[in-house]
Formats: C-alpha cells, sequence, structure tokens
C-alpha cells in the first residue's frame, strides 16, 4: 500500500488540480520534483517540513504551518515520522536535495 503525501492527508487542495488551487495557490511540496522518493513520497509529499514549512528556516508556504509556526507539531510530520521510523528522512537530509 502507498504511503499518503502531505497533500492526501491534509486535504489542503494545493496539489496539481485542487480544489484550492485558485484560491490558495498550487503549493511547491507538489512540485519539488528533486525530492522525489523521499520517506517513500512522491516529490515532496512525506518530506514538507523542509520545503514549506517552517523547519526549513524560510517562509512559511504551508496552511497548517502557518497555524502551528512549527511543524514538529503537524500530526503529519508525526504520523510520517511513526512510519519511517530511524530510516525517516529529516529536514537536513531534506535541504542537502534542494
Amino acid at each position: 500500500m502507498a504511503k499518503q503525501n502531505c497533500w492526501e492527508f491534509k486535504k489542503c487542495g494545493r496539489e496539481y488540480d485542487g480544489a484550492r488551487v485558485s484560491e490558495l495557490g498550487l503549493c511547491k511540496v507538489p512540485t519539488t520534483l528533486i525530492a522525489n522518493g523521499l520517506n517513500s513520497g512522491q516529490n515532496g509529499g512525506r518530506a514538507c517540513w523542509g520545503i514549506a514549512g517552517t523547519m526549513s528556516g524560510s517562509k512559511i508556504e504551508c496552511t497548517f504551518a502557518k497555524q502551528l509556526n512549527n511543524c514538529l507539531y503537524c500530526d503529519f510530520y508525526q504520523k510520517v515520522r511513526t512510519e519511517q521510523g530511524v530510516c525517516v528522512s529529516l529536514t537536513k537530509d531534506i535541504l542537502s536535495r534542494l
């Protein structure tokens, strides 16, 4: 069974052809091809905290990260950490690819 990407789990509608793209814009996570495969995700779908959230130290892009102010508290981040265990790609690994 394929593991969920952030946009599938959070249902934000900011993925390609998402329901809220015209309102909120296309998120850069689904378009980050260089992160494809990290944590068994599609593009940046399971590495979102290092791409579109506060963990990268850049502008917060994620709708949910804006509310949380820290991706470490995100339920999706916690889910990926649990599913991947010791094999999880952490922020430093994600940023090294970008």
